[in-house]
């Protein structure tokens, strides 16, 4: 089976290895084929092929040309391999969705519009959040009739949005996309327990929904009640340094590292720290709480993404509100009995075994195949 797949990763086309490349290694191997159209890249493209079967389609003109050249470099692909199915990653203004919805009208063939998470929802930070949304709402209402199905990666919060703009509950797959390596992210990858060097950490971009401001304000206020914590801080972002301001001026012990080179250095980071901790009004994931969890570190989140799913029962971390109070209380519950915070650590690690990565990738890969009315499959060696 040939797969056409629409996608915003425009790293993969310059040489960058990141997750999409690493995803590719193994969901490429349930298919003869796979064409993938991307948006220009800033640099010149030197990739064109990964993996042997996955082939790499730059376009030539700026996002409001795609959904045009998606359609028309679509159909000459369509033409020469026979694709079987679209994916379309969709999100922002939904430029490859409506490429995707025509594409699919003139060749006769089905498209899966992917949705991971809505920005806005539940909570917006901003107007452009607010915007997203009501783009998000627009977009799926005019693709409710014209896509076979609505992938989303949480069972409970986009089903229910997708339900709610009125797309039939036949239409939303739920095919998880957290695909995490265990010989990497698995309990010993570095000393826990009272060994531990922090208290929580947090990996991510340093942007407004992530709200790490909350974070510090939340381990301020368990400060100010006796119970000061350590925090780790890792990644990016146009805010770090506001932040790095804002932990002084609260007076909490916060750790900062802005790049990791190997995955197994962010498991170390995981390995060392009591909680991880998620605090974003949006997400579709997040990737780094369930990382950490296959380390067996309980994870303290708002209910946000796949973590409403798996923090729902308590077992193996806590849900918590979104103001820095409710937070503050929740990481207390999890981390003032050692014993209990281990006990939930380990029900953390095999709660996430699903997500192990050929696992998730089979069930994704197959997803699709029957979508497109193909028999599942074994991978290819």
């Amino acid at each position: 089976m040939n797969l056409l797949m629409v996608s915003g990763d425009r790293q993969v086309a310059i040489g960058e290895k990141g997750p999409f490349f690493s995803m590719q290694a193994e969901f490429s191997r349930y298919f003869d084929r796979i064409d993938v159209l991307c948006p220009r890249p800033d640099a010149e493209p030197t990739v064109r092929v990964i993996h042997d079967n996955v082939h790499f389609h730059t376009a030539p003109c700026s996002r409001r040309g795609m959904p045009t050249w998606i359609a028309d470099q679509g159909e000459r692909l369509q033409r020469e391999h026979g694709h079987r199915l679209i994916v379309s990653h969709d999100y922002g203004f939904f430029y490859n969705g409506m490429g995707s919805a025509h594409l699919s009208r003139r060749c006769r063939i089905p498209y899966l519009s992917e949705i991971h998470h809505v920005p806005g929802y539940p909570i917006a930070v901003g107007v452009r959040e607010r915007i997203d949304r009501l783009a998000a709402r627009v977009y799926v209402r005019w693709a409710r009739g014209r896509a076979a199905a609505f992938r989303v990666v949480n069972t409970e919060q986009m089903p229910e949005l997708l339900r709610r703009w009125g797309v039939p509950a036949h239409k939303i797959l739920v095919l998880p996309s957290q695909y995490i390596d265990f010989s990497v992210f698995h309990p010993g990858a570095g000393g826990t327990g009272d060994s531990a060097k922090y208290d929580l950490c947090f990996v991510g971009r340093m942007v407004a929904n992530k709200r790490v401001d909350v974070i510090l304000e939340a381990m301020a206020i368990c400060g100010r009640s006796g119970a000061p914590l350590r925090g780790v801080f890792v990644g990016k972002g146009p805010l770090r340094d506001k932040l790095q301001q804002k932990a002084k001026e609260l007076g909490v012990d916060a750790t900062w590292i802005e790049w990791v080179d190997e995955p197994s250095d962010l498991a170390a980071i995981y390995a060392q720290s009591r909680t991880v901790v998620c605090a974003s009004t949006c997400e579709g994931g997040p990737r780094y709480t369930v990382e950490a969890m296959a380390c067996e570190v309980p994870a303290v989140s708002t209910p946000v993404g796949v973590m409403g799913d798996l923090l729902s029962d308590g077992s193996c971390g806590a849900l918590a509100g979104f103001s820095a109070h409710e937070l503050s209380v929740s990481l207390s519950g999890v981390l003032e009995n050692e014993e209990l915070r281990v006990r939930l650590g380990k029900k953390a690690a095999a709660a996430v075994q699903p997500y192990e990565y050929a696992r998730a990738l089979g069930i994704y890969a197959n997803g699709l195949r029957l979508l497109a009315g193909e028999p599942e499959t074994q991978p290819c060696a």
